[in-house]
């Protein structure tokens, strides 16, 4: 992998000493740096090397992503001076059409700083499907049969007889893709991740799973039917509460850009052991009280706690020598903290006024 980013640096600053305008210089940039370009493919993959290995490749993989990102910032000062220099402007002729440019929901600009925020501190991220099996969503995650999460009131279930939903638009047409292999689920979490990501790279493990979920909720200013989730787990040797504490303060204040006070109070989950639910002063209104936090001056943030044995038995790994704590957070409630959002529904209304303050 070392000699693979040598090789990329070297290509890619080949490839700056040749760029004369402005749009060849930003399509390297997305080819190289961008979300799925070489670089990136690149950095995904430390996560499978050993501790020692993303130790030495990850801080040789920040420097050469800093350094490119200099050059690119150096390359474009030069081709808009240049441009600056000899460009001709003809003042008489009529003003042009001005053309808008897009640019990223807020909820996808707050994933993507929270995945910045947990591959810096060693975390892999990861995805799964929108559309899980009962086994996945709650059997293997050790909630019962008898649990309020898998009564259809709370979730949206496609029928196992004929694939046609129940509740969900999209049951026509998984009909026949899985057939009777089991009960299908639009999921409810991204934890059926959980269960993937142990079977298939055992422990040591710390990863993330941001994605869409989906809830049969009553619409409020807090509670959206669509929306997206973090889900986090850290598994290895001696994993502590203090552990989850600090990850997750870290992670709040740095994507809330501020000191992050903190609640912990007894929750009951049935995938962890001790479970917690965890708050944080509100910000929008610093603890008096506010629609966003029901007048109460905090705001349930995630749920969290220590990974229950039954979870690590069905992810393949062993609870006697392997403890781990896992997380899961509403990204829409983040985001409304971050920028001050009073309703969760902005997110989904498409409304423009709105989505263009961001």
């Amino acid at each position: 992998m070392k000699k693979q980013l040598e090789k990329l640096k070297n290509e890619i600053i080949d490839n700056l000493d040749k760029v004369k305008s402005s749009d060849v210089l930003r399509a390297l940039e997305i080819k190289y740096l961008g979300r799925k370009g070489e670089l990136t493919k690149i950095l995904r993959g430390i996560a499978d090397l050993s501790v020692e290995e993303k130790k030495i490749l990850g801080k040789m993989a920040n420097e050469v992503k800093t350094e490119l990102q200099a050059k690119f910032k150096r390359a474009k000062e030069m081709i808009e001076g240049s441009a600056a220099a000899e460009g001709f402007i003809d003042v008489t002729l009529p003003a042009g059409e001005k053309i808008n440019r897009g640019h990223l929901h807020p909820i996808t600009q707050v994933q993507n700083e929270l995945e910045d925020l947990f591959t810096s501190m060693g975390f892999m991220v990861l995805d799964g499907p929108e559309l899980e099996s009962d086994y996945y969503a709650f059997e293997a995650l050790n909630i019962p049969a008898h649990h309020p999460a898998r009564d259809t009131q709370d979730t949206f279930y496609i029928t196992k007889e004929t694939g046609k939903e129940t509740k969900s638009p999209i049951g026509d047409l998984v009909s026949g893709v899985f057939g009777e292999a089991s009960d299908l689920v639009m999921r409810p979490h991204t934890s059926p991740v959980q269960i993937r990501a142990m079977r298939k790279y055992g422990a040591p493990l710390r990863l993330v799973v941001p994605g869409k979920v989906f809830r049969s909720e009553a619409l409020d200013a807090n509670h959206e039917h669509t929306f997206y989730q973090l889900e986090g787990l850290m598994v290895g040797e001696d994993i502590s509460i203090s552990n989850l504490t600090a990850v997750l303060k870290e992670m709040l204040s740095g994507i809330l850009k501020q000191e992050v006070e903190l609640r912990l109070r007894p929750g009951y989950f049935p995938f962890v052991e001790p479970g917690f639910e965890i708050d944080i002063k509100c910000t929008i209104c610093n603890g008096p009280g506010c629609p966003s936090c029901k007048y109460g001056g905090w705001l349930e943030m995630l749920g969290a706690g220590l990974v229950h044995p039954n979870v690590l038995r069905a992810g393949g790994i062993d609870p006697e020598k392997y403890s781990g704590f896992a997380f899961g957070m509403g990204i829409n409630r983040l985001a409304m903290m971050k920028y001050g959002i009073d309703d969760i529904r902005w997110f989904n209304s498409g409304d423009l006024r709105f989505l263009n303050q961001f």
